[in-house]
């Protein structure tokens, strides 16, 4: 496959960065980078602006530093809260990833890092809190802290036993002074005199 030089005008990921000499595929040249404006051809003519494409380096990456060192700072700062779904022993379903955090961040804190900055030795499968390492820049690490909590709600255990019986029928449990006779004895009231009971003799 027949190749070229050029030189590069712009930081492309894997490829280079401005200034950067590079031999690429000629189609690749031809049909992208040139057209594109992410590259010229590789010439005297060419090479003179080579000082004036590492001064627009060097400009890039030290607002790159500046602004990746003051997002350390503000992300060192907060707790990354993130709901997962646990079943009944407490145990989550699947794992927090990279990704899961990256799209956590855009959504709650508006901050778009890509996934590849969060490094992770193996998914989160815990509840808690873990402290997560940032890769933000060759010069810039930092910490954030992911708090996981279970969006399950949790389970009402049920009451057994005489107690719950007790409580399930409510009013027809009668208390110390609920117990009576069938017949109820009603003591007289201030000068009442209660009749006599009448007793019939036998007939001989």
């Amino acid at each position: 496959m027949a190749k070229t030089e050029v030189i590069l005008t712009s930081n492309i990921v894997g490829l280079g960065a401005e200034s950067d000499q590079v031999r690429v595929a000629a189609g690749f040249a031809r049909n992208y980078l040139l057209p594109q404006g992410l590259a010229i051809p590789l010439s005297a003519a060419n090479k003179r602006r080579l000082e004036s494409l590492r001064q627009r380096r060097a400009e890039r990456e030290a607002h790159e530093l500046n602004t990746m060192t003051e997002l350390a700072a503000s992300l060192s700062k907060i707790v990354l809260k993130i709901a997962v779904k646990t079943g009944a022993d407490g145990k989550m379903f699947g794992a927090v990833t990279a990704g899961t955090i990256a799209d956590e961040l855009k959504h709650q804190c508006d901050v778009a890092l890509e996934k590849k900055k969060i490094h992770l030795d193996q998914p989160i499968r815990t509840l808690g809190d873990h402290e997560i390492d940032l890769r933000l820049h060759a010069d810039v690490h930092a910490k954030l802290r992911v708090q996981i909590e279970s969006a399950t709600p949790a389970e009402v255990p049920a009451t057994t036993g005489p107690e719950a019986k007790g409580i399930a029928a409510g009013a027809g449990v009668r208390g110390p002074r609920d117990r009576r006779s069938p017949v109820e004895e009603k003591a007289p009231a201030a000068g009442e005199v209660r009749p006599k009971a009448r007793i019939e003799k036998s007939k001989a």
